[in-house]
């Protein structure tokens, strides 16, 4: 994986400017309300707990937490968020899946449609991207925070599946499962992960090119950008050269 960019660490690098935007906290508050729909107490409810650790992580008020939790319980009224998902094509063949939470389903697929046609991306058969993604937890660790044989060492012990570098950090990749416990072995080790989610891994990449590679980035901007898109995982495989280049005149 060393000297290329995948979607999985780069948006990690996007946390603070997505911050500045309104719309993180409409996202997080969504995630929390849906996960309190199993339960208001994080400490038997895994999802809420990792949407719980965001919100603070984007320093969202503890009351505004609170309001997100009773309304996924039901001890406060609110709208019926609808969660799916929906697959796409973007440029170059690009497999791309989005987690999606809604209150309207028809406009928010219509809103979808029409942006992938409208930068070279085309809506998919549910089915057919889905497959080329697995469900993990995804840690990243940057390498000068701890030594290799060490991390190796805890996170293998405490029930990760692989553990790989990844141009300057490393990616620990768990079973869903077993995500928490990696996660917590870390952080008693006092080694504080850079990103740590449950999301969806691609099992394969596509190498983009620039110009496509440009087009691509542009595109996941914009969905990611949709209010009703939580969540988007892509398997684009970008030489770190041109991610270079691109920076510099972007």
């Amino acid at each position: 994986m060393g000297g290329h960019s995948h979607w999985s660490t780069i948006k990690r690098h996007k946390g603070a400017q997505d911050a500045k935007r309104g719309k993180v906290f409409t996202k997080v508050i969504r995630e929390i309300t849906i996960a309190a729909r199993q339960g208001g107490d994080p400490d038997g409810n895994p999802a809420l707990r990792q949407a719980i650790a965001r919100a603070k992580d984007v320093n969202m008020p503890a009351d505004t937490i609170k309001r997100a939790i009773q309304r996924g319980t039901g001890e406060l009224p609110g709208s019926q968020i609808e969660e799916f998902t929906l697959e796409a094509y973007g440029p170059g063949g690009t497999a791309i899946l989005l987690e999606i939470a809604t209150d309207n389903r028809n406009r928010t697929v219509s809103e979808i449609r029409s942006l992938l046609s409208k930068n070279n991306g085309t809506m998919a058969e549910a089915g057919s991207v889905a497959w080329q993604f697995q469900k993990k937890g995804l840690i990243v660790v940057d390498q000068d925070a701890v030594e290799e044989e060490r991390l190796l060492t805890i996170a293998l012990e405490a029930g990760a599946e692989d553990v790989r570098h990844a141009n300057s950090t490393y990616e620990i990749v768990t079973d869903p499962g077993t995500f928490e416990a990696v996660k917590g072995a870390l952080l008693d080790a006092q080694i504080h992960p850079s990103l740590a989610e449950i999301t969806f891994l691609p099992q394969a990449f596509v190498q983009l090119e620039e110009k496509t590679a440009e087009q691509t980035l542009r595109l996941i901007e914009l969905l990611e950008d949709h209010d009703d898109v939580q969540k988007v995982h892509a398997n684009f495989d970008i030489p770190d050269q041109i991610m270079e280049k691109m920076a510099s005149v972007g």
